[in-house]
């Protein structure tokens, strides 16, 4: 059974003894995770091993074969792998009406967060006008027009191209020396260097 909470301390995250069934097939157990205000955490691993749904029982996601503890310190951004834009909506309607309810619904902001990923000019054209890398740029404007300490991203480096790919590592890293902390997984190379902490779920397979 998976027990969660928001009564870590020291630790926006905090994740103990935890174990993800899929198909009633276990993959990975015992895993253990404390990320920290300031810390930039990526978690790697074959495909098929885990990695989506273990990042999905972070976010609450998940339950049904979850077990373990995964507490929470405050609000947190979940953005999953694929956009989660509805296509007749504009850009600026998609933000406004994000079901995690911790986007800012403010005007000026959603505009800014816009054209911080090069979407100024789109804001009131329906998404499915929009290309496929222009549509990932906007579910990426939530990571600025947000004001949650601590993301959760799956695959955020995916369709975008290289100029939108430095602009995300620069947000993320932004985001964590202003105190945030971000746990992504990736299959693309970065850029982050000696700042990256890595959990390896191969050391968690079953």
């Amino acid at each position: 059974m998976l027990s969660s909470s928001k009564s870590t301390v020291g630790a926006m995250l905090r994740v103990t003894d935890v174990a993800i069934e899929r198909g009633y097939r276990r993959l990975l157990q015992g895993i253990g995770l404390s990320v920290a205000a300031g810390e930039l955490w990526q978690l790697v691993g074959a495909n098929g091993l885990g990695k989506t749904s273990f990042l999905r029982a972070l976010a609450g996601l998940s339950r049904l074969g979850v077990e373990g503890d995964i507490d929470h310190a405050g609000q947190f951004l979940y953005q999953g792998h694929m956009p989660g834009l509805k296509p007749l909506l504009t850009p600026l309607e998609n933000l406004r009406w994000h079901p995690s309810g911790i986007v800012d619904p403010d005007e000026d902001r959603l505009c800014h967060a816009l054209a911080a990923v090069g979407l100024a000019g789109y804001e009131e054209t329906p998404v499915h006008n929009l290309s496929a890398g222009q549509q990932r740029r906007v579910g990426l404007a939530r990571l600025w027009a947000t004001e949650a300490p601590l993301w959760l991203l799956d695959e955020p480096f995916t369709a975008i191209d290289v100029t939108g790919a430095e602009l995300l590592e620069q947000r993320m890293v932004e985001h964590v020396d202003a105190g945030g902390a971000v746990v992504f997984t990736s299959h693309q190379p970065n850029r982050f260097a000696g700042r990256l902490n890595v959990l390896d779920l191969a050391d968690y397979a079953v």
